[in-house]
């Protein structure tokens, strides 16, 4: 049986902004793997169409700045692309995920391509410079492996 375990999206602040529920899929020492459901009305997200049912597989990380979220399409079964949110590292625990969003993201398309999304709302955040640097290597990283279609996005391969 998976494991129930609830997540915790915070701003970068560490102020909850969200909360929602998933089953474990896997796990290692710096990782987590999750099933989740999109459990809201059909949206049309920057060339994404999420519609209620949607099956997330959400990978979580205490040792890098971003997590990653594969999203399939509840009819079919579908890729309909990744979601990387950039954020400082999960805190894993017991039953629970906390990851503190940092406005940063990038949707990689099943045909490879790529967008980065919310600049100007990351420039905003009053964030360390330190911070901000770990961010934008988290980007530059993911952006690099959806180049080299390595990693996660590995998929892409012809």
């Amino acid at each position: 049986m998976q494991k129930p375990i609830k997540v915790h999206k915070l701003n970068e602040k560490g102020i909850e902004i969200w909360c929602y529920e998933g089953v474990v899929i896997s796990k290692t020492d710096s990782s987590v793997t999750l099933e989740a459901t999109f459990d809201r009305d059909e949206v049309i997200f920057e060339g994404l169409n999420l519609k209620r049912g949607d099956r997330f597989v959400e990978t979580f990380y205490s040792d890098r700045w971003y997590n990653i979220f594969e999203i399939y399409d509840s009819l079919d079964g579908e890729l309909k692309g990744w979601y990387c949110n950039i954020c400082r590292p999960a805190q894993i625990e017991d039953g629970h995920v906390y990851a503190e969003d940092l406005a940063l993201d990038l949707i990689v398309y099943p045909e490879g391509n790529w967008r980065t999304l919310d600049e100007d709302e990351f420039s905003e955040l009053a964030l360390y410079p330190q911070d901000q640097e770990q961010a934008r290597g988290a980007l530059d990283q993911l952006i690099d492996l959806a180049r080299r279609r390595k990693g996660p996005f590995e998929i892409l391969a012809d």
